[in-house]
């Protein structure tokens, strides 16, 4: 899933974008549903055999070791936490690039591995699937293909019903006027959980992916920090990754940059070498997620859009539509910028402000994850609130279960339901999902 895929939905400038990445799952996302949904053992698909047990008995023809002909060893690549070059991995194959390339540094470390595509259960045109890079037929075939030509096992397992937890709360979200990420929810349950109960059936200790991201053991704990490739580094995608499970997976790509990812891919023919990278969200391949909310029928919630004094500027279809941050696509003419700052479902409010009205000084963060660290009562640390936000240096103070976050400077569209990831340097401290910020409130509207 593609983190960025929510805010080209939406024409905005890279202000009013600060508002529009999918985000992470409260109400019932976050409170067990998902994880009661994910119990049941894979569903094994489009393969050669049909069971995990079939799975397991494949893996174990392969050898112990599986050193990839004419490769030389990549010292910057190995980031397994303590393992031998015997263990065996379940590797995430997408049929991309990145995932390919991370199951090759693998082989060449001499690590037994099986293949793992996901299947979510939505549909993609085949004429479309090179828009994106991961969950089509096709993908599925570059995945095998790949897998084949390193000579590891290879299955693909549906999962459309963890996907469709991860569908349904991205709807919920939106009908509460929060805008939901599904791919650190999606990371958290599904590859960094799921995955790894599969690995157990299979008899494997870890699950590696083409994350661009670093981990390292310090202290007896895992640490994670960012990729060395900034532009692609990955690290804020697993905030809500439990520490546990982060001690169990490679991060193999962590240390190279995307050209020479890409490199490594054609200097050993791989069919993904010049593949594009994933565009979309894998459940949205028509890159608009309100269409998707059409089609699964989700309540919408019509009414007016005001501005911060309640004069009605004109009417909407559903505040589904709108995040806050959003610049255009409100139809809405006036001569300086109108941002969304504010949206209230009860009321079918949708508020529109200037730039200044949609910052904000503070927020509140619920759910907090940690991850190889333990809070003081406050510290000063950066905090990034979106995909491609840079992070921002704040005070943060835990009260109640909760972390109360104040900025240096305000910051554009802190926007509840995103994900905010705690930061010291280039370290991963944790994060949480947003709760509320000081910005402008619907609620002060009569």
């Amino acid at each position: 899933m593609d983190q960025q895929a929510l805010d080209r939905t939406q024409d905005s400038t890279p202000e009013s974008a600060a508002g529009r990445g999918p985000n992470g799952a409260p109400e019932g996302a976050h409170d067990g549903a998902l994880e009661t949904a994910l119990a049941g053992g894979p569903r094994v698909v489009a393969a050669a055999s049909d069971s995990a047990s079939d799975v397991a008995a494949a893996a174990a023809t392969m050898p112990a070791t599986n050193p990839v002909s004419g490769a030389t060893p990549s010292t910057a690549a190995s980031l397994a936490l303590g393992a031998s070059n015997g263990e065996r991995v379940v590797v995430a194959m997408s049929g991309g690039v990145d995932s390919s390339v991370a199951a090759l540094l693998l082989a060449r470390e001499g690590r037994s591995m099986v293949g793992l595509f996901m299947r979510n259960g939505v549909h993609v045109d085949e004429q479309q699937s090179h828009k994106k890079s991961c969950c089509s037929v096709s993908d599925a075939r570059d995945a095998r293909m790949v897998a084949a030509k390193l000579g590891i096992a290879f299955q693909a397992v549906d999962l459309a019903a963890e996907f469709g937890q991860i569908i349904r709360y991205f709807l919920r979200e939106y009908s509460a006027g929060r805008t939901p990420n599904p791919c650190v929810v999606c990371n958290r349950d599904l590859k960094f959980q799921r995955l790894l109960r599969f690995a157990d059936e299979l008899g494997c200790s870890a699950v590696a992916t083409g994350h661009y991201a670093q981990l390292a053991l310090e202290d007896g704990r895992v640490v994670v920090r960012r990729g060395v490739d900034r532009d692609k580094d990955q690290s804020y995608q697993l905030f809500s990754v439990r520490e546990r499970d982060l001690a169990r997976a490679r991060l193999p790509l962590g240390g190279l940059r995307k050209p020479h990812v890409r490199a490594l891919a054609a200097e050993f023919g791989l069919r993904t070498a010049h593949k594009a990278d994933s565009q979309e969200i894998c459940f949205v391949p028509s890159n608009d997620y309100r269409k998707l909310l059409a089609e699964r029928g989700a309540q919408l919630h019509p009414g007016s859009i005001v501005d911060t004094t309640g004069r009605v500027l004109g009417r909407h279809e559903g505040t589904e539509h709108f995040t806050i941050g959003q610049r255009r696509g409100h139809g809405i003419a006036s001569e300086q910028p109108l941002y969304v700052v504010a949206l209230e479902p009860e009321r079918g409010l949708v508020v529109l402000g200037s730039r200044d009205e949609c910052l904000s000084r503070s927020m509140v963060v619920r759910e907090l994850n940690w991850i190889g660290f333990d809070p003081p009562p406050s510290w000063r640390c950066a905090v990034q609130v979106r995909y491609r936000h840079e992070p921002a240096a704040c005070e943060v103070s835990l009260e109640d279960g909760a972390a109360r976050v104040v900025f240096d400077e305000p910051q554009m569209a802190l926007t509840p339901g995103q994900g905010a990831a705690f930061y010291a340097g280039d370290r991963l401290l944790g994060g949480g999902w947003i709760e509320s910020a000081d910005a402008f409130s619907a609620a002060a509207l009569a």
